[in-house]
């Protein structure tokens, strides 16, 4: 937010240097993020900006324009700037050709008029450069002086023409006393809501500097007929719209804002129109309220097309199918939890957001005829039927449901059809419903002030839903403990009362009652706790921050104890990073379409069939549910790093969100492991392709990482699920339950998510909870390594095709114990010297004793146990 130092000056007194301010306000919160000069010193002349000299850059009055004897397009000022003589300007200024020839003007025109010698921008380049005023002859005239645009001065980029100033502008007078400012560009946080204006950041400095606040008069001059049976007014969601104000003014002339106001408006950033807008611009940058106007007379007219004498305005949502052309010629579509402004023909506005095109106040002037006689907008490039400019005008101030409003601007970016207003930017991050009344008597008594007319009597006020006041009581106690500074219970009083709370001592002085001023609605009234601690804050802020001496801790630590579930979920990290897999971290916020691409075409759904936790406001339409799985994350993750690699090999670890009866959903841990692209980097001592990474790749990460953790009884059986290929999935089963699968991604799933079509995905999703407890602790049993050599041997056994290897394999480690220390498969067969149905499943034999030596009888005798085993089990005939 841009604050103009002389706007500030209307209200508070500014006791400190400017630098000093800014810095005062960035440690309260307000970051002051750039200080701009215009035309004043700076105190700092390296900072390169154009300081207008006092001598030869002064206010004049033109008191007559002359024409020039050689030049059609030039004039010649007489400029009275308290000299001994008038002072001759030649210009080219389109402003002043109205005046030209008409003798002694009555009243003179205030201009600014800069001398030989004096430093300006050169208003015919656009490079920031600058010129010193020369004497020299102009079309045979002599000319040593200039009469100055806004762009000469560095005031604005406009040299259309010559700065006309307000009458009562001070002749002889440097300009640096009249129009020279300073700008304090505040970046204001979302929780800053409150600051939006020139009058609440007075308050802040006030309150930072021990001085009062000026606040502005909301007298205002009702003489015409009462307002009531003029306009009547209905609000239909009040939790929406829970206050809503209307006055009305007649017979007001448009005509361009005095210049005081427009110097004002261009400072604080924004562009002037004429004086009716900006009467609404103006207030609603001093207040932090916006404001809107509506022509009062087509309010008449569209209530007369459905039969009505009087407009009624209504507050509602929209309706199914409704659209409205906003005031940026943009035509909108309506979702039906958007709020608007109507009447009873139909949509006047998106409330609290942007007008609407039919309705708005308009200057006559910027309509001509064209060629047939139609009018012309000069200024927007259109045909328009009204056959004038608004005279009458029905002002409404509103406060609106914030939160209501920034879904609205959601839906409205997510169409492509942003709103970037003024007017949304401060409503959708809250204004209390109390500065509506006051804003609106502001705003029409500055209406008449600057276009006359004359305003009727009494104001529409339908205030249904009034916010809770908050009433906290804050311990003495807790702000010293929190703030680790001892402050005594009236400082504290102080502090509070300079930003407009009540205070009231209890409890001997031990407790404050704070009750929060009319103007804020961050502190919770229905959380005691957490207003509490932003009241602390509110002391601390004003106190100084940088006040606060580094201290120690002086409240006993807490005992510390072990998270050991945050702890076994780094030791996951920290084998899957040694496995050569890579940690990233998706979006939480998902869309359910998204994830139903996980589900190829007619197949059923292996995921859970709950109902997704989805967001009451969210920020983009891609991102407006909680995730249910890791794997849509990853396989988005994938795609996009495949369009510039050919490997990925990444992990993640982090929650889903499972929605229960409960107010808050079930967010289990959740781990997912994706593979795609070459099993091996390139190098240049292999010239062939490396082959891509398959199911067992994937199998072998997953088996690393059991044994790493020391998982249980951890066996690997087949499976099917929805998201995987047939035939290559399979379960991670710890302590003879599931814990997740693996396997193959689809290549249906993986065409949807955009992987390209010679990729194969693997991928897994576990239990994250599950794998955690059943880790081990940090001690788990160790064996010494055998003194004794070991003996090897290798068998073949013939099993029915169907057999799984592992149980096989299960069994011969069961059967060879104790000496039996590791069965290994190194080959499985199936051919013509196998009968059909079988398979021949090939071991490699490791035989070790921690006591003797083994004889190669008692390994014989021990395979015998085994192949004895086999057989009894799986029919299983040796293969010799």
């Amino acid at each position: 937010m841009r604050v103009p130092i002389s706007w500030l000056k209307d209200y508070v007194d500014i006791t400190l240097p400017i630098p000093e301010l800014a810095e005062r306000l960035t440690l309260a919160g307000l970051e002051v993020g750039k200080i701009e000069y215009y035309g004043v010193p700076s105190g700092d002349s390296s900072d390169g900006h154009l300081v207008w000299d006092r001598e030869k850059i002064k206010i004049g009055a033109i008191v007559e324009v002359k024409p020039h004897p050689d030049a059609d397009r030039l004039t010649i000022a007489m400029v009275d700037y308290g000299g001994d003589a008038l002072e001759p300007c030649v210009n080219g200024a389109p402003n002043l050709y109205p005046y030209k020839g008409q003798g002694r003007l009555d009243p003179p025109l205030k201009a600014v008029i800069a001398f030989e010698g004096a430093e300006l921008y050169d208003g015919h380049k656009d490079d920031g450069s600058r010129m010193v005023l020369k004497a020299r002859k102009l079309r045979g005239i002599e000319n040593r002086s200039m009469v100055c645009s806004e762009k000469e001065l560095g005031l604005s980029d406009s040299h259309e023409g010559i700065i006309i100033l307000d009458p009562n502008a001070p002749v002889g007078a440097p300009a640096q006393d009249v129009l020279g400012d300073i700008v304090l560009d505040i970046e204001l946080t979302p929780n800053l809501a409150r600051c939006w204006g020139i009058v609440p950041i007075a308050r802040e400095v006030a309150a930072l500097t021990g001085q009062r606040v000026r606040y502005p008069s909301d007298a205002c001059v009702m003489e015409g007929p009462p307002i009531e049976g003029q306009a009547y007014l209905k609000i239909e969601e009040p939790a929406l719209n829970p206050r809503f104000t209307l006055t009305l003014i007649k017979d007001v002339e448009i005509k361009p804002s005095p210049y005081w106001m427009q110097r004002r408006l261009v400072l604080a950033g924004m562009r002037a129109i004429n004086n009716m807008v900006d009467a609404t611009n103006y207030v609603m940058l001093e207040t932090g309220q916006p404001i809107h106007a509506f022509d009062y007379d087509i309010l008449v007219e569209r209530a007369k097309r459905v039969g009505d004498v009087v407009p009624t305005i209504i507050t509602r949502t929209a309706r199914p199918g409704e659209t409205i052309e906003t005031l940026d010629e943009v035509h909108r579509e309506l979702d039906d939890f958007t709020v608007m402004v109507c009447d009873t023909a139909g949509v006047l506005s998106i409330g609290g957001i942007i007008g609407g095109a039919e309705s708005e106040v308009y200057d006559a002037s910027t309509y001509t005829l064209d060629a047939h006689g139609v009018e012309y907008d000069a200024e927007r490039g259109k045909a328009d039927a009204r056959p004038r400019g608004t005279t009458n005008i029905l002002l409404e101030v509103a406060s609106w449901n914030f939160i209501n409003l920034r879904k609205t601007l959601a839906a409205q970016r997510d169409r492509g059809k942003e709103v970037n207003s003024e007017a949304g930017q401060r409503l959708s991050r809250g204004v209390h419903p109390e500065l509506a009344l006051l804003a609106n008597k502001r705003a029409i008594e500055m209406m008449r002030r600057l276009g006359g007319g004359t305003i009727a009597q009494g104001c529409i006020d339908h205030y249904p839903a009034p916010p809770p006041v908050a009433e906290v009581d804050l311990p003495l106690e807790f702000v010293n403990r929190l703030s680790g500074i001892t402050l005594a219970s009236g400082e504290v009083v102080n502090l509070l009362t300079a930003l407009e709370f009540e205070c009231d001592l209890r409890n001997g002085g031990t407790v404050i009652h704070v009750v929060t001023p009319p103007h804020r609605l961050d502190i919770d009234p229905h959380d005691p706790a957490t207003a509490r601690a932003d009241l602390v804050e509110e002391v601390l802020r004003i106190y100084g921050y940088d006040k606060i001496p580094n201290t120690l801790i002086v409240d006993e630590l807490p005992p510390q104890r072990s998270n050991v579930a945050l702890e076994r979920e780094e030791r996951v990290r920290d084998v899957l990073v040694q496995a050569g897999l890579r940690e990233v971290v998706s979006y939480r916020l998902t869309t359910p379409e998204r994830e139903a691409l996980l589900t190829p075409p007619g197949a059923a759904s292996s995921w859970p069939d709950a109902p997704y936790v989805v967001l009451a406001n969210p920020t983009s339409s891609d991102k407006v549910a909680m995730r249910q799985t890791l794997l849509s994350g990853l396989m988005d993750i994938a795609a996009a790093n495949l369009r510039s690699v050919d490997r990925a090999a990444i992990f993640e670890v982090g929650q889903v969100f499972l929605k229960t009866g409960e107010p808050l959903p079930d967010e289990p841990p959740r781990l997912g492991i994706l593979l795609v692209g070459p099993r091996d980097l390139p190098a240049w001592m292999d010239q062939n392709a490396p082959e891509s990474m398959d199911f067992y790749d994937l199998k072998g990460v997953v088996e690393t990482m059991a044994q790493a953790l020391h998982l249980p009884d951890v066996t690997y059986t087949p499976a099917a699920h929805g998201t995987f290929r047939p035939g290559r999935t399979a379960s991670l089963n710890v302590a003879g339950a599931s814990v997740g699968v693996f396997g193959e991604v689809h290549p249906l799933v993986s065409r949807a998510y955009g992987v390209p079509e010679d990729a194969t995905v693997l991928a897994a999703e576990f239990d994250l909870a599950a794998i955690q407890n059943h880790m081990a602790d940090d001690r788990f049993r160790v064996e010494p390594i055998s003194r004794y050599a070991a003996l090897y041997q290798d068998i073949a056994v013939v099993v029915d095709a169907g057999a799984p290897a592992a149980d096989v394999q299960a069994e011969i480690v069961q059967a060879g114990a104790p000496l039996l220390r590791e069965a290994r498969l190194f080959d499985v067969y199936q051919g013509e010297q196998i009968e059909p149905g079988k398979k021949s499943l090939a071991y490699a034999l490791t035989f070790r004793s921690d006591t003797q030596t083994l004889t190669d009888k008692a390994v014989a005798k021990m395979q015998q146990k085994v192949i004895k085993a086999l057989e009894k089990k799986f029919d299983a005939k040796l293969r010799v």
